[in-house]
């Protein structure tokens, strides 16, 4: 009977454990440096988006339109915002709408042509920014996983459906107030800096 007590004994001591680390780990990922209360929102998206109660999904600020960009896939793209966000990022929000009457497959390509990013799956990593000015482009940024951070998974659209989505990208220089969106398979357009 000791030798199920002291199993006991220690399972309860590593729930116990497990239970304080991570009250520690959220309590640290949650605090902020200017007091305000965590809303639970995920460090990737957009700072100016709203999850809603639908799995998280992003709904970008539609109040403005930077760009409509018609490929000729059936597939149209609205950027709404490229905002600068603190720590260096720039984030390009929208919507992309399957104008066909049909359900229809996302283009492959726009998944990127990396081989880290094709392992992790259906995204928007295919998207760059290119700033003429300083001559440079710009592709989504990945986390420490190699994940682009993008809107992922999907992969058909059912006809003229909209699905909202958001890329971060490394921020061009402050004086940088416009830059080129490429979206594979669709014409360029420029988008302004918020």
């Amino acid at each position: 009977m000791n030798i199920r007590h002291g199993m006991k004994a220690r399972r309860v001591a590593g729930c116990a454990l497990a239970a304080v680390a991570l009250t520690v780990s959220l309590t640290a990922c949650g605090s902020g440096d200017d007091g305000s209360k965590d809303d639970g929102a995920s460090s990737s998206a957009p700072s100016g988006d709203k999850s809603n109660d639908d799995g998280g999904n992003t709904v970008p600020d539609t109040s403005q339109t930077l760009a409509t960009i018609n490929g000729s896939n059936g597939f149209q793209v609205v950027i709404n915002t490229a905002t600068r966000d603190d720590g260096g990022f720039l984030t390009v929000s929208g919507t992309i709408k399957n104008t066909n009457g049909d359900s229809t497959q996302v283009p492959l390509q726009w998944n990127g042509q990396e081989n880290q990013v094709k392992r992790t799956g259906r995204s928007l990593a295919g998207i760059t920014l290119i700033d003429k000015a300083e001559k440079k482009r710009y592709y989504v940024l990945r986390d420490t996983d190699g994940y682009p951070l993008t809107t992922t998974g999907i992969t058909r659209m059912d006809g003229n459906a909209t699905e909202n989505f958001f890329a971060q990208f490394p921020a061009p220089p402050e004086g940088t107030s416009e830059v080129d969106i490429q979206v594979p398979l669709m014409p360029n357009a420029t988008i302004e800096i918020s």
